[in-house]
């Protein structure tokens, strides 16, 4: 066993982008473990959009990160030595963490993990810690669709986006997804199951999308706001859902994003606008968890993972998510599995 354990730690809250002197990367005697607790190993770290407005002065739906606090997210570990009945040794958990090779806990932040049979265990993480709840609750929970609507998605590469478009077409939905790049769109048709992309890097995505929706958009999944947001207002359809699941264009601005400016659609087009954070609906997660475990296992739902080798890289990696340098959910391979 091990002696020390590596941590990044929140230093300097950032004005902008994320950079050198945001976190800071330390060497330290491990936590004892706490009677009744057990101590993990951490596996996979999920990198999330989230994490920046975690380290902002923001109001935000949870306490931030304070300056001088161990950095927080998602984490799938193995539990390496347990004085607690429900976690022994060797299970896997999952839970909202530290940025840590280790872990000394209770166990309260904490959930046994279950990989699905024949399901790669970072595909599994990736999908079912988060992105698939997301997905879940976000598209068929708020936006409802039905059988025949079209359903825009922004950011329909990343991590949600394109669970949320398989899950659409599971629907009997018309897709279409915004993303960046030749490459990423031709990922949504011919991987994801979307009907249609649209390029925002080649402009105009107003006309763009009037080709791939013609008969316009009856729910919107957005997950990037901004300019995206205002083009997906532009072309909804009469009692259309919008669901606010992210706005990451504008997690690194220094000043407030202005718009959007297609907000009269609201009333004109009689819309119905939800925002939502999974973090609301844990008591639901084994529901959500089973039913895209499920799918995947049985082949109908495709997941891409980007796995960065080494905690020590965590923040390199993490700034992939903004500058969409990411292919698929983003995450940190920290440590390998003693049982297989």
């Amino acid at each position: 066993m091990e002696s020390m354990a590596r941590h990044w730690y929140f230093r300097n809250r950032p004005a902008g982008s994320i950079d050198d002197d945001t976190l800071e990367y330390v060497t330290e005697a491990m936590d004892p473990v706490p009677e009744g607790g057990f101590l993990v190993r951490t596996l996979l770290l999920s990198l999330d959009a989230t994490n920046r407005v975690w380290l902002s002065d923001w109001d935000i739906y949870m306490d931030p990160v304070h300056i001088g606090d161990r950095m927080r997210g998602f984490v799938l570990g193995e539990v390496v030595a347990s004085d607690h009945k429900d976690f022994p040794e060797g299970s896997l958990v999952t839970g909202l963490s530290t940025w840590s090779t280790y872990i000394a806990t209770q166990g309260d932040e904490f959930q046994p993990f279950i990989c699905p049979p024949g399901v790669d265990l970072a595909e599994a993480f990736g999908a079912l810690a988060v992105a698939g709840p997301t997905a879940i609750h976000g598209l068929l929970t708020i936006g409802e669709p039905k059988a025949g609507e079209t359903v825009l998605v922004s950011a329909a590469a990343g991590a949600v986006g394109q669970l949320v478009g398989q899950l659409a077409k599971l629907q009997g939905c018309h897709v279409v997804g915004i993303a960046g790049g030749a490459e990423k769109c031709q990922r949504l048709t011919e991987r994801f199951a979307y009907d249609a992309a649209v390029d925002y890097k080649q402009g105009d995505m107003v006309s763009q999308l009037g080709i791939a929706a013609p008969e316009g958009v009856d729910v919107l999944f957005e997950n990037v706001g901004g300019d995206v947001l205002d083009a997906g207002l532009t072309v909804m359809n009469d009692f259309g859902r919008v669901v606010i699941c992210g706005l990451i264009s504008g997690y690194n601005a220094k000043e407030p994003s202005p718009g959007p400016y297609m907000f009269r659609n609201v009333i004109m087009r009689r819309l119905r606008i939800e925002g939502f954070v999974i973090l609301d609906h844990v008591d639901r997660y084994a529901e959500y968890q089973q039913r895209i475990g499920k799918w995947m296992q049985d082949g109908q739902l495709n997941f891409d993972v980007h796995v960065v080798e080494g905690l020590d890289q965590g923040v390199e990696a993490l700034k992939l998510l903004y500058s969409g340098g990411n292919n698929g959910k983003l995450m940190v391979k920290v440590g390998e599995r003693d049982r297989d």
